[in-house]
């Protein structure tokens, strides 16, 4: 490697030009939602209005019989087709269409088909269902203890290995209760000399892809053909071969660039919905949702986290206990991965002896939550760090330095057990401290403008263990075509994998075709989440590059030249077959290796392949008559090992610190009895260009990990890690009000302000 971090073949490390650009910026890339089949239905849905109720009656007739409308469909009509309509990547809990009761506000009911959306959509508005309302449950704390459960039965899907421990359960809201226990921390919080104990909770919210949720299914001779906006067509595959109790190549699943994903266009949305529609139509059938309905689709967990250190004199901790509740809502989808994987971190990239965590998914009578970028992190670094500043305060303590006394190192064990192994907390630390110059004065403000800062950091592990396979195909031109079924939706990653595959066989980056996803032509890969891709599918890329250059080497001797002969590809096919002609391909499968964590005790050696490290440092100003806050200067470092593609990383780090910005300060899902009442981006306010610091600065550091391809790892979730802890601090280092909730809204700090100079407002 170049000391400019420039692979030997400069094709990693090299900050290419996305190849996707000028399709994107010219209008040709293609969208899924812009999907047209020839004789295509339009279905709309009819959605429940109740949080949680039996269906008494489902009156279609007068819906069915506006001009133009081809049917109406209930699950009464789908389970002649399935019988078992229930999906879910943790539960099969989730039902195509409501069977007999409805669990959230949205849940879909009923389908209208027709060739014109409109007659669809006003005819949808014409099917009456009568409920008979149950009692709901909507805070995770309470539901946890609740009798008023949401589902009567839970059936483990089995799908993942880390979630084979998913039992059947009646009776219970509690969807999977994670516990982990390392040490005596009952006899270390007894010996501490403080003990500190605070409670957060962060709110629901919504991914907001700006291209809504689409599937378009079209029946064919052997199957079904489902084109979709997916981050998981693997998944899609194999899951819709189920439901439908096919064989897995019947089900071909096609995606095309995303418009946004998060988390949001994982496992199962529309697809078994569009799938049986068409299949029952005998026509290809398109769902495409608004931006409101997907307000009721997916969400982002709301948490409560409660918090508890022993601390010694000094400011290390000895001991912590951290007890997590996720709502999950109605659905599980796979929020039991979220709260075991997120779970084991939360107590943070600290070296703590003692430590219990119990970490629960509860289910309520909220639209389902799921996977969303940070996979949970976000919430609990929340917590910890807000936790660390308020010890430090407390203590008399710098807020640097109660972390660099407590922070885990390489070579010392996680709270699970394993490790920790090329994972630069102590330089990303570092390196915040220098770019924030930590150590230097301070402009505190003046008058009603007060100014602070703060800190925080994170850390995140991989989902594991979960496979990725990828084909390399060198044409007789010396040209290359990756087949591999990672979707790229704005992260870049058909062009990181281009550079891997131009990185092993010594060809430009620009030479490398990527095809998109299709499961009829593209391996196997779990899914596109969780920081994951440029680990897993990037070594199966380099895997599968690397046989090809194999193969190319053999048949360099087969023809004469030396093994690294600088020929050019295409002269060797030349030389084998007298002309342009012939094929080389290579194949690559990678799955890390992990240990599930015991059953017992929640540890494990080996819980994650490898660590993502993430900071953040805020300065900001608060107008004290109003409880406005700006944040002035947004820091963001992280350890992402060897970048692939510089320019592309720096993207990454500021787009999810933007992402997060918005998690903090302006967004949230508003529900009155389980109605979401700003279901819209009129009034669910994502960041603008007003809301963004003025000076927001990234910075990978310098690092490797040596376990990566070409000592790389993930990156797109690691910048949010520390946005809202980082702002909450500054917040008190400017005003000294503690928030303990999110979204930091005007409102929060004015009634914070107010009640902290003895002069609550009058409704508290």
């Amino acid at each position: 490697m170049s000391a400019a971090g420039v692979m030997p073949n400069g094709q990693v490390g090299r900050s290419v030009l996305r190849l996707e650009s000028r399709a994107k910026v010219t209008g040709r890339a293609a969208y899924t939602h812009n999907i047209r089949l020839h004789g295509m239905l339009h279905a709309k849905i009819v959605r429940s209005t109740v949080p949680h109720g039996l269906i008494r009656t489902i009156a279609t007739a007068d819906a069915a019989g506006v001009d133009g409308v081809y049917a109406v469909v209930t699950a009464a009509d789908i389970m002649k087709l399935v019988p078992e309509p229930y999906y879910g990547p943790a539960f099969h809990d989730q039902p195509i269409l409501a069977v007999d009761k409805v669990r959230h506000v949205g849940e879909p009911v009923a389908v209208v088909l027709a060739e014109d959306p409109h007659v669809a959509e006003s005819a949808a508005q014409l099917v009456a269902v009568e409920y008979e309302e149950l009692p709901a449950v909507y805070d995770e704390v309470e539901a946890a203890g609740s009798e008023i459960y949401v589902h009567s039965e839970l059936k483990p899907a089995g799908t993942f290995p880390d979630l084979k421990h998913l039992a059947g359960r009646r009776n219970t809201n509690v969807a999977l209760d994670y516990r982990l226990v390392r040490g005596d921390f009952e006899k270390a919080f007894a010996e501490a000399d403080h003990v500190f104990d605070h409670t957060f909770t962060t709110q629901q919210v919504m991914h907001t892809p700006l291209e809504p949720m689409v599937s378009a299914a079209e029946p064919t001779a052997n199957g079904i053909t489902i084109h979709t906006a997916s981050q998981s067509p693997s998944f899609v595959s194999t899951e819709i071969a189920r439901l439908l109790g096919w064989s897995e190549n019947q089900v071909r699943v096609k995606t095309s660039y995303l418009g946004g994903g998060f988390g949001a266009k994982l496992y199962i949305k529309l697809e078994a919905l569009a799938a049986v529609l068409a299949l029952m139509a005998e026509r290809p059938v398109k769902v495409a949702l608004t931006m409101e309905e997907q307000f009721y689709t997916i969400s982002k967990h709301a948490t409560t986290f409660r918090i508890r250190s022993g601390v010694a004199a000094d400011g290390r901790i000895t001991a912590r206990r951290c007890d997590v509740w996720w709502n999950g809502g109605a659905y599980a989808d796979i929020g039991p991965r979220v709260t075991q994987k997120s779970g084991f971190t939360a107590a943070g990239p600290y070296d703590i002896e003692n430590v219990h965590l119990e970490s629960t998914a509860v289910y309520t009578n909220r639209p389902p939550a799921g996977a969303l970028r940070g996979f949970g992190i976000p919430q609990l670094v929340w917590a910890y760090e807000c936790h660390t500043d308020m010890i430090a305060r407390e203590l008399g303590i710098d807020r640097l330095a109660i972390r660099r006394t407590n922070l885990l190192r390489n070579g010392r064990p996680q709270a699970t057990g394993t490790v920790l192994e090329d994972a630069a907390t102590d330089l990303v630390l570092e390196r915040l401290a220098e770019r924030m110059t930590w150590s230097a004065p301070f402009d505190r403000g003046s008058g009603t403008i007060r100014r602070g800062r703060g800190i925080a950091i994170g850390f995140k592990a991989s989902v594991a263990p979960t496979t990725s396979v990828a084909i390399v195909n060198v044409g007789g031109d010396g040209s290359c075509t990756l087949y591999c079924s990672t979707v790229d939706m704005g992260q870049a990653s058909d062009t990181a994998m281009a550079q891997i595959v131009g990185e092993v066989l010594g060809i430009e980056t620009e030479r490398v075709r990527v095809v998109q996803a299709d499961t009829d032509v593209t391996p196997y890969d779990m899914a596109t989440l969780g920081s994951r891709s440029t680990f897993h599918m990037g070594h199966a890329v380099r895997l599968a590059a690397e046989e090809a250059r194999t193969k190319l080497e053999a048949l360099a001797r087969e023809v004469g030249l030396p093994e690294r002969s600088n020929a050019p590809i295409g002269e060797l096919f030349r030389k084998r077959y007298g002309m342009q002609a012939g094929n080389v391909v290579g194949t690559g499968t990678f799955i890390p290796r992990y240990k599930s964590p015991d059953h017992d005790t929640g540890l494990s050696d080996e819980v994650t392949p490898f660590w993502m490290v993430g900071a953040a440092g805020a300065e900001v100003e608060v107008d004290t008559e109003t409880g406005h806050v700006r944040v002035t200067r947004l820091v963001n470092v992280a350890d992402l090992g060897m970048p692939i593609n510089p320019r592309i990383v720096e993207t990454q780090l500021s787009g999810a610190a933007i992402m997060q910005l918005g998690f903090t300060m302006t967004e949230k899902m508003e529900l009155n009895a389980g109605q979401v009442t700003n279901a819209s981006l009129a009034d669910y306010k994502i960041p603008s260009f007003h809301d963004i610091p003025m000076v927001i600065e990234n910075e990978a550091v310098a690092a490797v990990q040596r376990s990566g391809p070409f000592g790389a790892k993930g990156v797109g979730e690691s910048a949010t890690f520390g946005v809202s802890p980082a702002i909450a601090n500054a917040i008190e280092d400017a005003v000294g009000v503690r928030l303990t909730a999110l979204p930091i809204t005007p409102e929060a700090v004015y009634r914070s302000l107010r009640a902290g100079a003895g002069q609550p407002l009058e409704d508290e």
